[in-house]
């Protein structure tokens, strides 16, 4: 078993785990399934954040250091990382990584596969200039980071999750090359499924009918159900659940909680019934899911 030292998270951490019915999407769509991301997330002051994979991980791995400091090792070669200095971790190599213990670094991660992939990586590993890692802080990568993570997390139509993972090839692109800087900035759409996403996003620990949202918005629940799926591909509350599990994800990767304890702090009162859910979505149960990451 590898070590991971990561208890309960980082304060205002972002973390994304795609289900197994959007990634075989993804792996079998013509235009994502030559580069795709798995996961994504942003650990701000990563305080005793550490990982250890002695096979290393089954995707390429992204880091890009904002703040702070850490450590990398890959076969057994240690390598310092100071911020505004990214690196990519290549696949199933033995590797670790850590946060400085004075001074823990803030960063924005990406794991990525797919055909195309190893020759993202490759051009990476060939490219030996000196502070070659080394790119300047620019709100506008911020806003990229951010327009991709929500992009994935708004909805899951085709087009949108090819759309986001295109953007995630220029993301990354744009460090190994330095030669392109997005200018796209996060926009806030106040329609009435992203009001409506906003609120159960922010009560994901309660339970509720499409009667009852469909009242507390004042729309006909058919006209909500309709809408909401156009611009998601999920009806709410399919897409709540989905979220919920999402949710769990993140308890089991980064807590000590337990099973029962995660399933009662999003909104299922019978942890069997959350086991069989997060199976449906996640394609594990809960327990094999925790486990997988820690390896």
């Amino acid at each position: 078993m590898d070590d991971n030292t990561l208890k309960k998270g980082f304060l205002g951490q972002k973390i994304l785990a795609f289900p197994k019915s959007i990634l075989a999407q993804i792996r079998n769509n013509p235009i994502s399934k030559k580069f795709y991301i798995t996961n994504l997330g942003y650990y701000p002051v990563a305080n005793h954040h550490y990982r250890s994979r002695k096979t290393g991980a089954k995707q390429y791995i992204f880091i890009y250091c904002t703040k702070g400091k850490g450590e990398i090792v890959i076969d057994s070669k240690k390598t310092l990382v100071n911020p505004n200095q990214f690196f990519i971790l290549p696949k199933r190599v033995s590797h670790k990584y850590k946060a400085d213990e004075t001074d823990p670094w803030s960063i924005y991660w990406f794991h990525f596969n797919g055909s195309f992939a190893e020759e993202i990586y490759n051009r990476y590993a060939k490219t030996d200039e000196e502070n070659y890692k080394n790119i300047s802080f620019s709100k506008s990568i911020i806003d990229q980071f951010n327009k991709i993570f929500d992009l994935f997390n708004s909805n899951y139509l085709l087009h949108q999750i090819e759309y986001a993972n295109l953007l995630s090839l220029n993301f990354i692109s744009s460090f190994i090359y330095h030669d392109f800087q997005p200018t796209n900035k996060t926009q806030k759409n106040d329609s009435l499924v992203d009001s409506v996403k906003e609120y159960l996003l922010d009560h994901l620990d309660q339970n509720y009918t499409l009667d009852e949202l469909a009242s507390k918005f004042n729309y006909s629940k058919s006209y909500l159900h309709t809408k909401f799926k156009l611009e998601t591909g999920y009806s709410v509350l399919v897409f709540f659940k989905l979220k919920k599990v999402q949710k769990a994800c993140e308890y089991l990767s980064y807590t000590d909680l337990s099973i029962k304890e995660i399933s009662y702090k999003i909104g299922f009162e019978d942890p069997l019934y959350f086991s069989r859910t997060f199976k449906k979505f996640m394609g594990k149960s809960p327990r094999n899911y925790k486990k997988s990451q820690r390896k």
